[in-house]
């Protein structure tokens, strides 16, 4: 048998608490899924923000969406280049589609750029609900869905409630919620005030259906080993 290691993308949820600083967290969730034109497998596509700062962050991902330069990213200042090729572009747009139809509220994007190439506007949907597609569905494109919600309980349960285990984060200035959703999280790589964030010492991998193993540090070194238990009986001297 060929062993293997398998790293099969995931649904990320970011959670962001009442406490965190609006732009700041607005800043975070934007990289965290329009990185790579979304084409991220630890992409944070499901942010879930508390319903005391829900209206006031859509309105700065908004903003920061709308000035996303997109465009050949081999120009100077160019901050999101095309999906990687025609089915991929078909998928996203829809997903998109999938959306609109199944009543998420369109915030901006939602199209494609141009006549030409694979380009996907930066796309953010609001009152996104956890059945429809866009919630549960990997999209790997620029399509940021946002969720409400009221406790962190309830955050924790809706992150989990998914087959996929990759990532997750959390945006908090209470160290209190930041230790409880680290040990409830059902993910391999879990980030506090940041996110995708990966080195060299990491592990990185996923629980359930994001994969099995790990890649990158030491944890990484056990998957081309293999264990030998030897079991010796010896003449009893005594």
């Amino acid at each position: 048998m060929k062993r293997v290691t398998l790293e099969m993308g995931g649904k990320s949820p970011l959670i962001i608490c009442a406490d965190a600083d609006i732009e700041e967290a607005a800043t975070i969730a934007h990289g965290a899924i329009f990185n790579n034109h979304g084409q991220n497998c630890c992409a944070g596509s499901r942010t879930f923000v508390h319903s005391k700062i829900y209206d006031a962050f859509i309105k700065k991902s908004v903003q920061l969406a709308n000035e996303r330069k997109v465009g050949d990213p081999f120009t100077d200042g160019i901050q999101q280049g095309p999906q990687i090729d025609d089915e991929q572009f078909t998928k996203v747009l829809n997903l998109i589609d999938s959306g609109k139809k199944e009543g998420a509220k369109l915030e901006c994007g939602g199209s494609r750029i141009g006549d030409k190439g694979f380009f996907v506007q930066p796309t953010i949907f609001s009152n996104v609900q956890d059945n429809m597609r866009i919630a549960k569905e990997e999209i790997f494109g620029p399509v940021m869905s946002v969720f409400k919600f009221d406790t962190l309980e309830e955050g924790i349960k809706r992150a989990n409630a998914t087959v996929y285990g990759l990532a997750a984060g959390i945006i908090t200035n209470d160290l209190n919620k930041a230790l409880t959703f680290i040990q409830s999280a059902q993910a391999g790589s879990v980030w506090v005030n940041c996110y995708d964030i990966v080195t060299s010492m990491g592990p990185f991998g996923g629980y359930k259906q994001s994969g099995q193993g790990r890649e990158l540090g030491e944890a990484a070194l056990k998957e081309y080993l293999e264990l030998k238990t030897v079991t010796i009986q010896l003449e009893q001297k005594i």
